[in-house]
């Protein structure tokens, strides 16, 4: 039985994980009527989410959200920890000129989800129901709403102005509204150490192991996720035990000996799980009545932890750029005028992205010399302290989110890598493995940087949609 709900909403928003919840409390707080379509309101337990960098807690205080990592038994994160060979650096977030309260958060992803979803349903003007979205509706080119199945099987039609769809890493609905281009280069293996201290209190600890890293961070006062990178699409298999062998015989031996023990113990416990990791540039098709938000929209590896940072800096603008509409019923004049949201997110998204993408390429282990050169100079870059720790870390932190500081980093190791190749003589192998050094540096950034799109990411102001003005009703 098809059926038509009552009472249309100024918006609909489909998905509420981090992006879809802060969104509806966000624009529910404006005043809009905002009904949000979530297929399963009971608490997710995932592996991944569950770092929140400085810039995305600054970001979480502008929306009025920062009470949601409260009584979860979050941890504060001040830094990082880098392993290699042997050796540890540390890098701590740039944090002085901020109050106490200002730091990365880490916590059970499920958790934090549930508060936020908990906070937008505070609000009378939003409705948060259970049901899978099945299609969008389009007329004439204009999506006018969803279709959705509720928890009884019921098929209903709900309409609004405006959907944003919000339905995450596997999102079914995004193929209408972007062109995916989804690309797979590892997997995360996840596991929980109980009851063990980490070399550095409140700081995420990343091993540049071989072949990838592995990485350590709290989630709670008593347990601290360890999170295993597998290159490629295929990891061993859990069930027949291949999985917990490759962690003992290959991984552990790589991990700092004090984590050794209760590492071990979490592969005995069982509770191994993975989560494919993805990336995937933001390449919409602005289409009149919709929108893309969150994973569904933009993904880019999890190792920097930044996915949660671009999405709540996207609601901040997307917020700032609805509030002066009071009708959002004129589709096509909205859709141009929210181009002007494809641009203005460069900045942080592309910075982020951009890092993610060329620090994990780095960190992975390599049987080329120059990659192998490269991954030594960013360790020993890092290890230097002042600016050279500072910068990278702000970037990574999504406090300074500046794309052509982000590239003169990037190749300020490159160059320091080789300058220590050339010194104190240079010779003719070394200067060659210099010329592939630089080059493999550039084959690691440029694509990326293409993908993000050059125009937008280092000249948003010459893009007209920068300056689109706002509809007059």
């Amino acid at each position: 039985m098809r059926q038509e709900s009552g009472g249309d909403p100024d918006i609909i928003i489909v998905g509420a994980g981090v992006a879809g919840a802060a969104l509806a409390y966000t624009l529910g707080k404006d005043g809009r009527r905002v009904h949000v379509v979530e297929r399963d309101l009971t608490e997710p337990d995932r592996i991944v989410g569950e770092l929140l960098q400085p810039g995305g807690y600054l970001k979480l205080i502008e929306l009025g959200l920062e009470d949601c990592v409260q009584d979860i038994d979050a941890q504060q994160v001040f830094g990082y920890a880098l392993y290699k060979d042997g050796k540890d650096t540390k890098l701590p977030y740039p944090l002085e000129s901020f109050g106490a309260d200002v730091s990365g958060r880490s916590f059970h992803n499920g958790r934090y989800i549930q508060r936020m979803r908990e906070k937008a349903a505070t609000l009378p003007n939003v409705t948060l129901e259970q049901g899978t979205v099945t299609s969008l509706l389009e007329e004439d080119g204009t999506i006018r709403g969803v279709q959705y199945k509720t928890k009884k099987g019921e098929e209903i039609t709900t309409y609004a102005p405006l959907t944003i769809v919000c339905d995450g890493c596997f999102s079914n609905l995004r193929r209408s509204l972007c062109s995916p281009q989804v690309e797979n280069p590892s997997c995360f293996v996840g596991l929980i150490l109980e009851n063990c201290d980490l070399p550095h209190a409140n700081h995420g600890h990343v091993v540049l192991g071989d072949p990838s890293p592995i990485l350590f961070y709290p989630i709670s006062s008593t347990e601290v996720r360890c999170l295993v990178d597998v290159p490629g699409q295929k990891v061993p298999s859990i069930s027949n035990g291949e999985m917990a062998h490759y962690l003992k015989t290959v991984v552990a031996p790589q991990v700092p000996s004090q984590l050794h023990d209760s590492f071990i113990a979490a592969i005995e416990k069982g509770n191994i799980r993975t989560m494919p990791n993805r990336s995937m540039p933001a390449n919409p098709r602005p289409t009149p009545g919709a929108l893309l938000l969150g994973d569904a929209f933009n993904m880019r590896h999890p190792l920097t932890g930044g996915g949660m940072t671009v999405a709540l800096s996207d609601i901040v603008l997307l917020r700032n750029l609805l509030r002066p509409i009071d009708n959002l019923r004129d589709g096509s004049t909205l859709c141009q005028y929210l181009e002007s949201f494809y641009t203005l997110r460069k900045p942080v998204s592309s910075t982020i992205n951009t890092l993610a993408g060329a620090l994990y390429k780095v960190f992975c282990a390599s049987s080329d010399p120059a990659r192998k050169e490269m991954r030594e100079a960013c360790f020993d870059y890092l290890s230097l302290g002042g600016i050279f720790s500072t910068g990278p870390v702000s970037l990574l932190s999504g406090l300074n989110p500046r794309p052509l500081s982000l590239f003169l980093h990037f190749f300020a190791v490159a160059v320091y890598g080789v300058g220590r190749l050339l010194l104190p003589y240079p010779s003719p192998t070394k200067v060659g493995l210099g010329a592939r050094l630089l080059s493999a540096a550039s084959g690691i950034i440029f694509p990326i940087i293409k993908a993000e799109g050059v125009r937008q990411m280092f000249f948003p102001a010459t893009v007209p949609a920068y300056y689109r003005s706002t509809p007059v009703d």
